[in-house]
C-alpha cells in the first residue's frame, strides 16, 4: 500500500478553480493507478476521475467530463485533479485513492489504499 494526503480543498465560487495535489508515499508511485472520489453529506461515495499508472489512460465521471482535469507526475510521486467551472453541486469532501494496476478503476472497493479527504466547497 500507498500513504496518500491531498491538498488543495477551501471555498470557492461557483464558476470558478481550484487544483487538488495527492501525495503519495511508501511505494513506487508509478506502479499504481489513481482515482479521485467524492463524498458530499447524506450521499454515496462516487468516482470522479481515474488515471492509469503511465498517465495515458484516464477516465471521467459523466457529471465533470469537460470541466475536471486529472494528472499525474510520478517523479513527484502526486496526482492532481484540476477543477474549473465549479458548481456548487460539486460541493463535497475530495478522496484521492491507489490501487496496483494498470488502470483505474471506477468502483471505489477495487482501491486498497486511501487519503484522509479535502474538503472543496462551492457557493452560489
Amino acid at each position: 500500500q500507498v500513504q496518500l494526503a491531498e491538498s488543495g480543498g477551501r471555498l470557492v465560487q461557483a464558476g470558478g478553480s481550484l487544483r487538488l495535489s495527492c501525495v503519495a508515499s511508501g511505494r513506487t508511485f508509478s506502479s499504481y493507478s489513481m482515482g479521485w472520489f467524492r463524498q458530499a453529506p447524506g450521499k454515496d461515495r462516487e468516482f470522479v476521475a481515474g488515471i492509469g499508472w503511465s498517465g495515458d489512460n484516464t477516465n471521467y465521471a459523466d457529471s465533470v467530463k469537460g470541466r475536471f482535469t486529472i494528472s499525474r507526475d510520478n517523479a513527484k510521486n502526486t496526482a492532481y485533479l484540476q477543477m474549473n467551472s465549479l458548481k456548487p453541486d460539486d460541493t463535497a469532501v475530495y478522496y484521492c485513492a491507489a490501487v496496483n494496476d494498470i488502470v483505474a478503476p471506477i468502483s471505489s472497493y477495487d482501491y486498497d489504499s486511501w487519503g484522509q479527504g479535502t474538503q472543496v466547497t462551492v457557493s452560489s
